[in-house]
């Protein structure tokens, strides 16, 4: 699956010997990655390809005379395409040439070095457990390092991930965005310009019935069980009158299997609430809620007249989305360093026979793109188990998960670059559509 890569900003520098280089910053799902050197990311391609050989996809050619401006914005397209690119080989996310010059270079963006320290990561139930780690461990490292603390069985580690997590005043959680296996924690919590930002363990997948596969796993059941209850008392998930007074009924004997068996039948149980948006159905401007989860888009929708209408696009029509960042990055100390202003997803929805656009208007763009990846991820291992004649390979936590299967994975979403761009002083910023290609 490609990642949320993208490079709207590039900024012209002075070198040591009186020349100009052109620095890149990349963000990933709308944060600041990033800064990198065209002949940084040259030395990393060499490397790999030294590696993988031919498989790698081609990498932007050096210039040896003055970028003219076309020039400069074509490279910095191509070197996105690169970048997205080259994360759909999980045997290539998985390298040590691959994750250690991602460390590395976001070390040396945000000027930490590596050193031992400590990290609060949060449980679903307000408290935090608290790891020793090197400011240079992977999300993936720490994950790790949290299930070994919990009791958490390893071969379930997949089903759980690191999430950036925004607390409020009034007691209100908002999940921004999960951590992929490369990311490094302190480092992403560190550089945050968003207050009130932590770190998080929560289940990663969307699909309620897989909850069946943890439950020989005592340390999984608690998790699951605290996050049903957070997620109940967040409003996330919508018991009737009679549901809740059954769940907390089993929720004061503490009988956490029959808590979770009765969940099931909950609406919105396991589902991804986001925060409030707006959306151009079923006219441009209405307020909405969406929830995603179990193979669904939920949309509960505020009309002009102030009447809520629930509307669920189910994943199984639609065809295809994409992501666009619609502002500017531009500011006097340089970009910002996360794209979660004037953000849209519009997707593509089979309704009445016919293809029709709809379009979200959302901070958590880049979250709701991850979560449909999820769906359409965990639905084609479900295809593959029902039919073992079938061939699927289905990266997923960095791992390559091999099904039988005749057909290949489709492309569900990708990246239009905008070719409109706003120019300022050495800075030069391109506004972008962000659109996946491929997952």
């Amino acid at each position: 699956m490609k990642m949320h890569f993208c490079i709207p900003v590039s900024q012209q520098r002075p070198d040591a010997l009186g020349g100009r280089y052109v620095l890149y910053s990349v963000y990933l799902d709308g944060f600041l990655f990033c800064k990198v050197r065209y002949s940084q990311l040259h030395r990393w391609n060499e490397q790999l390809r030294r590696v993988f050989g031919n498989c790698l996809p081609p990498f932007p050619p050096k210039y040896y005379l003055a970028m003219t401006a076309s020039m400069a914005d074509e490279r910095r397209d191509q070197l996105e395409q690169y970048l997205q690119n080259v994360t759909m080989d999980p045997n290539m996310l998985r390298s040590d040439v691959f994750v250690d010059f991602l460390k590395l270079v976001q070390l040396d963006t945000f000027s930490i070095t590596t050193k031992k320290a400590s990290l609060d990561i949060f449980l679903p139930d307000g408290r935090s457990i608290k790891v020793e780690i090197l400011t240079s461990d992977t999300a993936e490292r720490v994950l790790e390092v949290v299930s070994r603390k919990i009791g958490l069985c390893q071969e379930l580690l997949g089903y759980f991930g690191l999430f950036l997590i925004r607390s409020y005043k009034e007691g209100k959680l908002s999940v921004i965005k999960k951590l992929v296996d490369f990311e490094l924690p302190y480092v992403s919590l560190r550089s945050s310009e968003v207050e009130n930002f932590q770190v998080g363990l929560r289940k990663w997948y969307l699909d309620p019935s897989l909850d069946s596969r943890l439950m020989d796993c005592r340390a999984a059941v608690d998790l699951i069980y605290m996050q049903a209850i957070q997620d109940i008392e967040k409003e996330w998930a919508k018991p009737t009158e009679v549901q809740r007074q059954k769940l907390e009924a089993l929720q004061k004997e503490d009988n956490q299997t029959k808590f979770l068996e009765l969940s099931q039948e909950v609406r919105h149980y396991g589902y991804v609430q986001l925060g409030p948006c707006t959306c151009d159905y079923p006219e441009p401007g209405c307020g909405t809620v969406l929830s995603v989860g179990n193979n669904e888009i939920s949309c509960c929708i505020t009309l002009p007249g102030n009447q809520t209408q629930d509307v669920i696009f189910q994943m199984n029509r639609v065809k295809c989305w994409q992501v666009t960042f619609l502002g500017t990055l531009l500011d006097t100390d340089g970009p910002q360093q996360t794209l979660n202003q004037n953000l849209e997803l519009r997707f593509q929805y089979s309704e009445d026979s016919h293809w029709q656009w709809f379009v979200i208007y959302t901070k958590q763009a880049f979250l709701l793109s991850s979560c449909l990846k999820k769906m359409i991820s965990e639905k084609m291992v479900k295809q593959a188990a029902e039919n073992p004649e079938m061939q699927i390979e289905v990266p997923e936590q960095g791992k390559s998960k091999k099904h039988h299967s005749q057909q290949s994975q489709k492309d569900y979403s990708s990246f239009l670059p905008r070719k409109s761009k706003i120019k300022t002083a050495e800075v030069d910023c391109g506004l972008g559509t962000i659109k996946e290609e491929g997952l």
